[in-house]
């Protein structure tokens, strides 16, 4: 049975939950706004489920709504979902019950205000992943950084004001610096000079055979006509007839600003760390886990098929060097230096268990935009879901360090030694995060980074050569960091009597381990929901590009005949 307004559903719950706990409970009551606020979470994710549903075979957008917004500016309330957001939703559903739940000891003041924003962000993100027109898409990618700029601000650490303003000032350049794109995409959809070249074949290779997204084409053509339409894929359909030149170049890095940063990409990452080290545990989960996928999303859903051109450009600058060099280039540095930079915290006698993780972060995002840019299926499916597996193991990783700072109120490496004689569970599951981070065979990142190697070295073997170097130096890190932990004696006498993990941080861990274990031995279930999205983005960038399994498009045919 279809659950009508399923997307909206999913979207405005977790709002209802919030003025549910403002009208409802008193602000002495939180260990009873604590379990709503988690059974609230819980309700999003089995309604979410229902978008599991999605028919992989038919691809396209689905669950689409579409109602008139603001019509003097050709705004729409349009959502839908292909196979990459209903997995980027649900894992943010997800994880919105594991944030909440790992809170339960960790907040200890303010809990009304704190799962108010909690929920208030989750609605946010889902809304980002669902929007189909492009100022819906802004509004939520804005909201997005009001929550957790307050998560951090109110329930941070020592510089947690510090932090919290950094991250609100990177983050809100780069979306104004993508607003200047999103009004001037907005008015090339006027100029009739240009949408006239639009064809049906490319208005049909867009909607990807979803019926219904191949009507809201259609009306979004007329729309256009009339005055300017921020419907998405009708703005693939522009960017595909967009001449290449300083026009589209422009707007490929005015986007790419807004993502770059959200991603993070060196050289914007430098509020990262400190974001991290600052947040509590729940705000790092929900920061890794899902809102650094907001970046990485962006470049999937707006920068490759909307400025085909410029996404596969290599001279552009002269000789051969172009934008797509450029995107590569930032690439490989932030998964090196990521992989640098978190192995420094191991080596350092006071790192910093979790600006370990936040830099590595750095570096596994480097390998998505690698495999985004390799434009290739392979390289694109590995990218796509290593946002999912990044998601699970990096939101592991947080949260198995907040279970030992909750304990020892320290992160310091050299704080611990021996863990694995009194907390052995704990040693077990951090064992398997650390594998998975590894990229070890039959968990999900192992996928995911040959996927993506594979079609970096399909692309470029000095691109995947490069990246291999800092895949290299993650595994030295991560062990360095599992032996100075969990191996030796028990030296430190506060560490003698630490208690292991407790049934409550069970319950939140384990969906993560089981999730690592199913998509490394099983990944098909996965693979399909985003392999249909990745072929229509990969054809939109490559139009004479031959996809295995796929339907011949004229473009590939007249490549074949010649």
């Amino acid at each position: 049975m279809k659950i009508p307004y399923l997307l909206s559903l999913v979207t405005w719950l977790p709002v209802i939950g919030a003025g549910l706990i403002l009208a409802v409970f008193k602000n002495d009551q939180a260990n009873a706004i604590k379990k709503f606020a988690t059974g609230w979470f819980g309700l999003v994710f089995v309604v979410s489920l229902a978008l599991l549903g999605y028919d992989r075979a038919a691809g396209g957008m689905q669950f689409i709504e579409d109602f008139q917004w603001i019509p003097i500016i050709g705004a729409r309330y349009q959502m839908g979902a292909d196979g990459v957001a209903v997995l980027l939703i649900v894992l943010t559903t997800l994880l919105g019950v594991i944030a909440s739940l790992s809170s339960w000891e960790y907040i200890a003041k303010r809990e009304k205000e704190y799962y108010v924003l909690l929920l208030l962000l989750q609605a946010a993100v889902v809304g980002v992943f669902g929007a189909m027109d492009l100022f819906l898409f802004y509004l939520f990618f804005e909201v997005s950084l009001v929550p957790m700029y307050f998560l951090i601000g109110i329930w941070g650490g020592e510089r947690r004001l510090y932090a919290a303003i950094k991250f609100f000032l990177y983050t809100l350049v780069g979306s104004v610096v993508m607003l200047l794109g999103v009004l001037k995409i907005y008015f090339l959809t006027q100029d009739m000079a240009l949408t006239s070249q639009i064809t049906a074949a490319t208005l049909d290779n867009i909607a990807a055979g979803g019926t219904a997204g191949r009507a809201l084409l259609d009306q979004a053509a007329t729309a256009a006509g009339a005055g300017g339409t921020f419907n998405i894929m009708y703005l693939h359909a522009v960017g595909s007839v967009m001449p290449m030149g300083t026009m589209q170049v422009l707007l490929f890095f005015a986007f790419a600003i807004g993502f770059a940063i959200k991603v993070p990409m060196w050289p914007f990452h430098t509020w990262l760390p400190d974001a991290h080290v600052e947040a509590p545990t729940a705000g790092s989960v929900i920061l890794a886990g899902i809102l650094l996928k907001l970046g990485t999303y962006g470049f999937f859903r707006f920068n490759l098929p909307m400025f085909p051109k410029a996404s596969l450009d290599l001279s552009y600058f002269g000789g051969r060097f172009g934008v797509r060099h450029i995107m590569i280039t930032l690439a490989i540095i932030g998964i090196i230096y990521g992989a640098l930079a978190a192995m420094y915290f191991v080596v350092k006698e006071n790192g910093d268990v979790k600006k370990l993780v936040a830099y590595s972060s750095v570096s596994s995002m480097g390998i998505v935009i690698l495999g985004l840019f390799s434009l290739n299926p392979n390289g694109v499916n590995g990218a796509v879901l290593h946002m999912i597996n990044h998601g699970i193991y990096s939101a592991a990783l947080f949260l198995l360090v907040g279970i030992i700072y909750e304990r020892r109120h320290t992160r310091i490496v050299s704080e611990f030694g021996g863990l694995s004689h009194v907390m052995p569970g704990y040693a077990t599951v951090f064992l398997v995060m650390t594998m998975t981070a590894i990229g070890l065979p039959l968990l999900c990142v192992f996928i995911s980074e040959f996927l993506a190697m594979r079609g970096a070295f399909e692309a470029n073997p000095w691109w995947a050569a490069w990246a291999a170097l800092g895949i290299i130096l993650n595994a030295g890190y991560m062990l360095w960091l599992y032996q100075r932990m969990f191996f030796g004696n028990v030296e430190n006498p506060k560490n003698q009597s630490l208690s292991d993990m407790s049934g409550r941080e069970w319950a939140y861990m384990l969906p993560l381990v089981i999730l690592s274990l199913w998509i490394g031995a099983y990944p098909k279930p996965f693979l399909d929901y985003v392999q249909r999205p990745v072929n229509t983005v990969v054809r939109q960038v490559r139009p004479t590009y031959p996809i295995p399994g796929a339907p011949v498009t004229p473009q590939v045919a007249e490549r074949v005949e010649r």
